[in-house]
């Protein structure tokens, strides 16, 4: 009876740490180009062409989040301006029952413990965005519960739910849905070995288990492929991350480094979990150190994958730690963070009906482009989103992975000024050009006497061709 009195408490921090942490969600520009497409797929029908761009229109786009789309518009359709708070409740309360519900029997063991692995889900959270990316974390959890726990109990069957998870992903955010075979591959070779070597031990799986996993693995990969774009999709996640233009230029994809003061809250995520593994008075499992290995290398490869590893490890790190003895202090304990966040959430309820749309352009701006009607617009990466929903046709905007096959590489020489900066403007015969003023293409524009100024504002300017 206890324990379960613990629970409920638990249980109560973790809603309000959801509660609090929804107060604090934004929306990136990149978002609005989302929505735009989820009108058009609800409109006309699934995308697998642009429709957006005056540069690439008709080309092929591998559309991989056209279910996230078609949801957040449908959404937007039935709500109102209610359907960002609709979809971030309900997807990141299914990611805090995933992630904790089935921990419920670890998370009574050293509630000292608890309580700072929970609160560093607050931590990685203001990084998330209102994206595909919010239901990604929830089939990675998902799925990753479902395998652990196959490892941990061979009689399991809920490995056998993967293939509908994939199904699911593949048309919600294709470019990680290699995950769950990925993952059943990992579980395979890292259960191939026996031996032990000081403070790791490696066990092989049982022929159950290895046989069980193989043959999940497989039907992810043909569920993968169960898509609009067919086998294309099974490729697109490896062609992305090849595509070293678009990992060196835009910043979610771009390495965790010690020169960003924002990666440092990863590290000390990843250094706690080595820390709990090294001073556990456990034996560390080799198949724990090749997961830890594996999401650790994903999120110093790319900051958009740090929340991946407090997934994965969520299931992993509460078996190196030690139960302790309640005390008497740990429910006012428990009960004094979760009122703390609870009016930290009342503080900040505002935001949740006024939700905070950052934009680089002004609404006159756009309607100066608008009236306009530019046949040649060309316009900064950033801006792209914001243009689309406002019905502009654009040069280049967040769809990077479409971009990087025509005009991407093209795009950066002209906004930092390359030395064929003027073939490239002859070649493209850019109207209109709406330029950062950060960038070195500003100043090269305001000495180009092709182009005059027709609209200045202090972080952009709007040229227009003579």
């Amino acid at each position: 009876m206890k324990k379960n009195k613990l629970l409920i408490f638990i249980f109560c921090l973790i809603i309000s740490i959801g509660l609090f942490a929804i107060t604090f969600f934004k929306v990136d520009p990149d978002f609005l180009w989302h929505l735009k497409a989820g009108e058009y797929i609800f409109k006309n029908g699934i995308i697998t062409h642009d429709v957006f761009s005056w540069f690439t229109y008709s080309k092929y786009w591998m559309c991989h989040e056209w279910l996230f789309e078609l949801i957040i518009y449908t959404l937007k359709h039935v709500f109102g301006n209610f359907y960002i708070l609709i979809y971030l409740g309900v997807f990141i309360t299914l990611l805090l029952m995933i992630l904790f519900i089935p921990n419920k029997d670890n998370l009574t063991k050293n509630i000292p413990y608890t309580l700072f692995w929970i609160l560093l889900f607050l931590i990685i959270i203001p990084f998330m965005q209102v994206r595909p990316h919010i239901i990604s974390f929830c089939l990675l959890a998902l799925s990753f519960y479902f395998l652990y726990d196959l490892y941990k109990n061979e009689d399991s069957k809920k490995v056998y739910f993967l293939p509908i998870i994939s199904i699911i992903w593949a048309n919600v955010h294709g470019g990680s849905s290699n995950l769950p075979y990925l993952l059943c591959f990992i579980f395979i070779v890292a259960g191939l070995f026996q031996f032990q070597f000081h403070k790791i031990e490696a066990n092989r799986l049982s022929k159950v288990k290895l046989k069980r996993y193989f043959f999940v693995m497989i039907l992810c990969m043909i569920a993968v492929c169960i898509n609009i774009h067919g086998f294309k999709m099974f490729i697109y996640p490896y062609e992305n991350m090849l595509d070293t233009t678009m990992l060196q230029n835009i910043s979610e994809w771009q390495g965790t480094t010690l020169s960003e003061f924002t990666s440092y809250m990863y590290f000390f995520l990843l250094i706690f979990i080595i820390m709990t593994m090294l001073f556990s008075k456990k034996k560390i499992e080799f198949m724990d150190l090749i997961l830890f290995g594996f999401v650790a290398y994903l999120g110093l490869k790319s900051i958009r994958f740090w929340f991946f590893t407090y997934i994965v490890m969520n299931y992993i790190v509460f078996n190196y730690v030690s139960k302790i003895k309640k005390d008497k202090g740990t429910e006012i304990c428990i009960s004094i963070f979760t009122i703390f966040l609870l009016l930290g959430f009342i503080k900040n309820i505002n935001n949740l009906f006024n939700i905070k749309y950052y934009c680089y352009l002004d609404r006159e701006v756009v309607s100066f482009i608008k009236k306009e009607k530019p046949d040649r617009l060309f316009n900064m990466y950033n801006y792209g989103g914001e243009l689309i929903y406002n019905d502009v046709e654009v040069f280049i905007d967040g769809r990077a992975d479409l971009y990087g096959k025509h005009n991407y590489k093209d795009y950066l020489k002209i906004v930092y000024l390359n030395k064929n900066i003027d073939s490239l403007l002859e070649k493209y015969d850019f109207d209109y050009m709406i330029v950062d003023t950060s960038y070195p293409i500003y100043t090269y524009m305001n000495n180009n006497t092709k182009y005059s100024s027709v609209f200045i504002n202090k972080d952009y300017v709007v040229y227009k061709k003579n």
